[in-house]
């Protein structure tokens, strides 16, 4: 199972967005991607995702190119969570949720398999204690944490965020991280969008650092995120420092 990018690169309005992105993401693992804003962050998850089309290159998922899968299997085997969290239509959170198995379902409807993919879905993002709410009715963040519910009711083999933490406060903010870290442990990739280095720090096994559409550096948070790369990425300075129980973190402490 493998999820990859060869030579991606894609204009809108006469602007460079993605320029000749290379990369292969791995079940099983978290991958960061990470730049400064304009870098092409959402654009790359986007194309990865199948809701944008590169003007060159190509998007392969377990070796087949992607344009060669069906929306129904491209949607039971990619999950895709967008950065906003706007919802159109006024439903309860549980029906919401249950929307995210409609790529599994069957003519008869829902089933047991369903029903349980959906409450650990639920479950997971810690909104069980919501089902009945209207969506009308929830804070930004317990929206934001509904929409990963219904991402993850479809079991998906590849999650695909964009800044999902956004909008949360920060225990919610670790909730999310462990959640992630919990999929990927079972076995599904994961590719999130971040802006904070120390949360990807935190939570990735994979950092994929981008600025101006290009690709700057791929590697662990070890070897990408030094204050060398993030002064190239970024332009400020940076110290990496370790607290007592060995988690490193980055401080930036000017511009360059």
């Amino acid at each position: 199972m493998s999820l990859a990018a060869a030579n991606l690169s894609l204009r809108r309005g006469g602007t460079q967005i993605l320029d000749g992105i290379d990369a292969r993401f791995a079940p099983g693992r978290i991958t960061a991607i990470l730049g400064p804003n304009g870098a092409g962050k959402s654009t790359l998850l986007a194309c990865l995702a199948g809701l944008a089309m590169p003007d060159t290159g190509d998007v392969t998922l377990n070796g087949m190119p992607r344009a060669r899968l069906n929306a129904r299997d491209l949607a039971r085997q990619i999950g895709f969570l967008p950065q906003t969290a706007d919802v159109h239509w006024d439903v309860d959170v549980a029906t919401l949720v249950e929307l995210g198995r409609f790529p599994h379902r069957g003519r008869w409807g829902a089933g047991e398999a369903d029903r349980a993919a959906v409450a650990a879905a639920m479950a997971a993002t810690n909104v069980t204690a919501l089902a009945s709410r209207t969506v009308n009715t929830l804070s930004g963040g317990e929206r934001s944490r509904a929409l990963l519910a219904r991402v993850l009711a479809g079991t998906p083999d590849w999650l695909l965020a964009d800044e999902p933490l956004a909008s949360l406060d920060p225990a919610h903010q670790l909730d999310v991280l462990a959640c992630l870290r919990d999929i990927a442990a079972r076995g599904a990739g994961v590719i999130v969008v971040l802006h904070d280095l120390n949360q990807a720090a935190r939570v990735a096994d994979d950092i994929l650092l981008m600025r101006g559409g290009r690709l700057v550096a791929q590697g662990s948070p070890e070897a990408v995120l030094t204050p060398e790369l993030i002064a190239r990425t970024y332009g400020v300075s940076a110290h990496i420092g370790h607290t007592p129980d060995g988690q490193r973190f980055i401080v930036a402490t000017g511009r360059d």
